[in-house]
């Protein structure tokens, strides 16, 4: 997609604030891109709604350029208010297709609501543009919390155990390095040889963010086993850890690919490469891991985030029950 916001698609005050989110507080492209929409989506939605725009205008035909400090100033909670509902009962989930279900969901309704509190704060707060902001008091829509989906112990092992084909070495140290480390896909990706320092790996995550996890002794192994293979493909060359057949960079597809191939392999036949850092969070805090060292493993911004993986299993339960210091007291009698 172009960066509409650098070809005259955008007015100053967007473009600013885009540029704060990408240079101050240093968000990746894709979360600035995302701001972008969201923002133009509701611009747009106003001059429909404030009578600007003719009421048959296509909603993607609507210029946002002239939107200024008096057209921000003017919004009022209803407004907002209007413009959710509209996303919920209105909006198209998928707008270019002719099948797509009328309403977005809770989640994506609740990310256009932190996007328009991020600007209004930015607005009030970081550039004193303007006094009052209309969305202080905004309520995000709530939406279901759900427990993450992850691999046992026992279905770990069994995937990795089952690991084969041509490309056995390098799958099962990228299955390994999931498991063991919760990387995101793209971190693992963009792994280097030099980033492997002894049992410590560099990892660039999300905005450019750089952190230090630590390699077990599963994870060597599988990563020098690789790395025999790997002297002999084409492109060994190249400083990229995980390499395609083509002897290039392993790309995120591919990555999704493998992991999705071998878990099928073991019947799990609709779980992701993403369960794989559920799965790898879920075995640290079993196992006993402080939750804030977990935070620190996986490159979570806040606790709250990691804190989604403090689920307990039945077992654990059951476990805590019986070590609870009453399960074996014999109740004391008391006398007639």
């Amino acid at each position: 997609m172009p960066d509409l916001r650098r070809t005259g698609e955008a007015p100053p005050l967007l473009r600013d604030f885009i540029t704060y989110h990408e240079s101050i507080k240093n968000h990746s492209k894709k979360t600035c891109d995302e701001y972008y929409l969201d923002l133009r989506h509701f611009f747009r939605f106003l001059k429909l709604h404030r009578g600007i725009a003719a009421p048959d205008t296509p909603l993607e035909d609507i210029s946002i350029l002239d939107v200024d400090k008096a057209f921000l100033s003017a919004v009022t909670l209803n407004e907002v208010y209007a413009f959710l509902s509209y996303l919920s009962r209105e909006r198209p989930k998928h707008p270019n297709s002719p099948r797509s279900e009328i309403g977005l969901g809770a989640a994506t309704r609740a990310r256009k609501v932190a996007c328009l509190r991020s600007f209004y704060k930015y607005l009030t707060l970081k550039v004193h543009l303007l006094e009052n902001n209309p969305v202080a008091d905004l309520d995000a829509p709530r939406t279901k919390k759900t427990l993450p989906r992850y691999l046992t112990l026992e279905q770990c092992l069994e995937l990795l155990s089952n690991v084969g084909g041509k490309n056995r070495e390098r799958d099962r140290a990228v299955l390994t390095v999931f498991i063991v480390c919760g990387l995101r896909i793209s971190e693992l990706a963009g792994i280097n040889l030099e980033h492997i320092q002894g049992d410590s790996l560099r990892v660039l995550g999300k905005g450019s963010k750089e952190r230090i996890v630590f390699l077990n002794d599963t994870a060597l192994e599988s990563i020098e086993a690789y790395k025999k293979v790997r002297k002999t493909l084409p492109g060994g060359e190249m400083r990229a850890l995980f390499l395609s057949g083509q002897g290039n960079r392993i790309h995120v597809k591919t990555l999704h690919y493998l992991v999705k191939k071998h878990l099928k392999s073991i019947g799990l036949f609709d779980y992701s490469a993403h369960k794989l850092r559920h799965t790898a969070a879920t075995l640290m805090l079993s196992s006993g891991a402080n939750i804030k060292t977990v935070q620190e493993v996986l490159g979570h911004e806040h606790l709250n985030t990691t804190e989604i993986y403090t689920h307990i299993s039945s077992e654990d339960m059951r476990r805590a029950v019986r070590q609870h210091p009453l399960s074996k007291s014999e109740p004391t009698p008391h006398g007639d």
